[in-house]
């Protein structure tokens, strides 16, 4: 049976980046692993009556956040889950605005912060786990992590050493949005008059040009799925469907900023390593899998 491993550095950046190929393959009878590596303590709360779990408070919304995590899993059918090191070894390492759309670390992070941790250990962490999985393709982040948040370049730093230290992984991609579909999402988003979210500006969503991506997976089929996923990450994420008469339906989201992005059909990776052949719509194409 095939196996696809994904690294991520927050609850819900599984479904946010990802989702829809996870539920994509889930459905289609692979073995789906997600790690996490931290539990999100220092995001940014929605719900009102939820905001003082954050860090400078009760400081316990890593713990609420492991519980809308098992729930947007079960959501996206994943077989299995580890949190890197086990759940609080390494914590949200936070971020700051250094422009609109790119981030940066803070300068006083938290001792366990997962971005100034010890790489070699949380390199071997990994490795542990993917020896014991034995997956065949492995999805992270690009080395800006996509919009410079210190905890998904750091992802990205140890899935890389890791994946060099493997026998079993066939590929190596890397999550990325493709600024033209999201180019047109939005379009079809401000068509709509019952938005409830602000539209971005052209350069507070990150993307990457779509002549540098290998492989675009059509998920529309699984949208119902990512879109309970990220319903179920109410701290972090609010949901907008509107159905329309002729039977289609548009559908955003936006984290607590307020800005809309739009929930699109495809999701896009670029192939980091490994052979190209067959996968230009697959992210198992053209492979030989156990």
């Amino acid at each position: 049976m095939a196996r696809f491993l994904l690294v991520h550095a927050h609850p819900d950046d599984e479904t946010l980046w990802t989702g829809g190929t996870i539920a994509r393959y889930a459905a289609r009878g692979v073995e789906v692993m997600v790690v996490t590596c931290t539990l999100g303590e220092a995001g940014e709360v929605i719900p009102a009556e939820l905001r003082g779990l954050v860090s400078d408070e009760a400081d316990q919304l890593g713990g609420y956040r492991i519980g809308e995590l098992r729930s947007a899993l079960a959501a996206l059918r994943v077989s299995e889950h580890r949190f890197l090191g086990g759940a609080g070894r390494w914590r949200d390492s936070g971020m700051l605005w250094d422009e609109p759309g790119r981030a940066t670390a803070v300068p006083d992070a938290h001792p366990r912060a997962f971005a100034i941790g010890d790489l070699a250990e949380q390199t071997d962490q990994l490795v542990q786990i993917i020896e014991e999985f034995r997956p065949e393709v492995v999805v992270t982040y690009a080395a800006d992590g996509g919009y410079g948040h210190p905890d998904h370049i750091r992802a990205h730093e140890v899935t890389e050493a890791a994946v060099e230290r493997s026998t079993d992984v066939r590929r190596l991609f890397h999550a990325v949005p493709s600024r033209q579909a999201q180019d047109r999402g939005l379009a079809e988003l401000a068509e709509s008059a019952d938005l409830p979210f602000r539209l971005p500006e052209s350069h507070e969503l990150p993307g990457v040009d779509e002549g540098s991506i290998t492989t675009a997976i059509d998920v529309a089929e699984h949208l119902p799925a990512k879109i309970a996923a990220l319903r179920a990450h109410a701290t972090q994420v609010e949901v907008w469907v509107e159905q329309r008469r002729d039977g289609a339906g548009i559908a955003s989201f936006a984290l607590s900023n307020g800005i809309a992005q739009p929930l699109l059909g495809t999701e896009h990776y670029v192939l980091a390593s490994g052979d190209a052949n067959g996968c230009a719509t697959d992210l198992f194409g053209g492979l030989e899998t156990r």
